[in-house]
């Protein structure tokens, strides 16, 4: 299939990246009508064929189905194909990058938040918000979807002076733009600006009351986003923002906003060296043995680190304990999927049975 110039000035103009890649995508696919995911309801979706143009669109039948895994389901930012006569998805587009969680609870399911995006803007506030353990993992989970993160510090006007030069330092080291921001303020914003270029597509994070949607309204330069004031005495918002949605922006990319996520769990398909890590990593290189715990062991270097202040302790047991995550996971995963499929052999020994002794109605 290719596309009519046209149609692909607006795709691009929704971020669709036209490269290669892109193209060879294309080929394969038959004759219908490109799309993205603008939003996500309960009973379908809004899709989008350039800015300002969106409708509803029907899920495909499978997606509908309980036991169909999130993962495979359309989220904001995916690029579907629609029927060429009628408002129906047909397929599913390749993804560039899929950023996603694990979702609340115990049951191992996969949340996804956003499709397709280049960046990702970590959004922390410079007050009681800002937590390193929680920025790691943000990091973590963003790196491990494709996309590049970007650390944007917000409510600059109102705490210029929060002392966060180390854990600062070690997020630079990872090679991680820190952008310091005033949300309120065009002139401040201003230094988003480079992410934002036409095709770009870009997702935004963070806590509640970390000024998402401030910032959201001042790089559209109006009051889209309902926004809220934060509590005193821990800075924590409510969620003003209440659903992912796709938004132009006049700088030529596009914006994905979300409502402030309170976990960030890992799904088990991230690795721990994707967190930013590499500095243990090396020192756990170093130690004497191979299979060194970090305990009372001769020759450790990660215990001698430790004992010297050269590594801060909490950072290295939120190592530990995103590790220990990311593994309990991925075999929580696996044992349900197993459970899946040994409740799928049952039913079809079941029928089998029934077929064998009451034969075929």
């Amino acid at each position: 299939m290719q596309l009519p110039d046209a149609a692909r000035h607006d795709l691009i103009a929704l971020g669709w990246p036209d490269d290669a890649r892109a193209r060879a995508a294309l080929e394969s696919m038959p004759d219908g009508r490109i799309a993205r995911v603008s939003a996500q309801h309960r009973s379908g979706y809004i899709v989008a064929t350039g800015i300002g143009r969106e409708f509803s669109a029907q899920a495909l039948a499978a997606w509908t189905r309980r036991d169909c895994a999130p993962e495979q389901r359309a989220v904001v930012g995916d690029w579907v194909l629609l029927e060429p006569a009628r408002d129906q998805i047909v397929a599913l587009l390749p993804r560039r990058s899929l950023l996603q969680r694990a979702a609340a609870g115990e049951s191992y399911r996969r949340q996804s938040i956003a499709a397709n995006v280049d960046t990702v803007f970590v959004v922390s506030g410079l007050d009681a918000d800002f937590n390193p353990r929680r920025l790691e993992r943000y990091l973590l989970l963003v790196r491990a979807s494709g996309a590049e993160p970007v650390l944007v510090l917000t409510k600059l006007d109102t705490h210029p002076d929060l002392d966060v030069a180390e854990p600062l330092a070690v997020i630079a080291e990872q090679g991680v733009a820190i952008v310091r921001v005033n949300a309120k303020d065009a002139a401040s914003v201003a230094a988003l600006h480079p992410w934002l270029g036409v095709g770009r597509s870009v997702a935004l994070v963070g806590s509640s009351g970390a000024g998402k949607s401030t910032l959201t309204n001042t790089l559209l330069g109006r009051q889209k986003m309902k926004t809220a004031a934060v509590r005193a005495h821990d800075a924590r918002g409510r969620h003003t923002t209440t659903h992912r949605a796709l938004i132009g922006l006049p700088q030529g990319g596009v914006l994905i906003d979300s409502p402030g996520m309170r976990e960030l769990k890992p799904t088990g398909v991230e690795s721990i060296e994707e967190g930013g890590f590499e500095d243990i990593e090396t020192l756990a290189a170093s130690c004497r043995f191979r299979d060194c715990a970090h305990g009372s062991e001769p020759g450790c270097a990660v215990r001698a680190a430790l004992d010297a202040g050269t590594l801060d302790a909490a950072r290295y047991a939120n190592y530990r304990k995103l590790g220990e995550e990311i593994a309990d996971a991925a075999q929580g995963f696996a044992a349900q999927l197993l459970r899946k499929a040994e409740g799928s052999a049952r039913a079809r020994a079941y029928q089998q049975r029934h077929l064998h002794k009451y034969g075929r109605k």
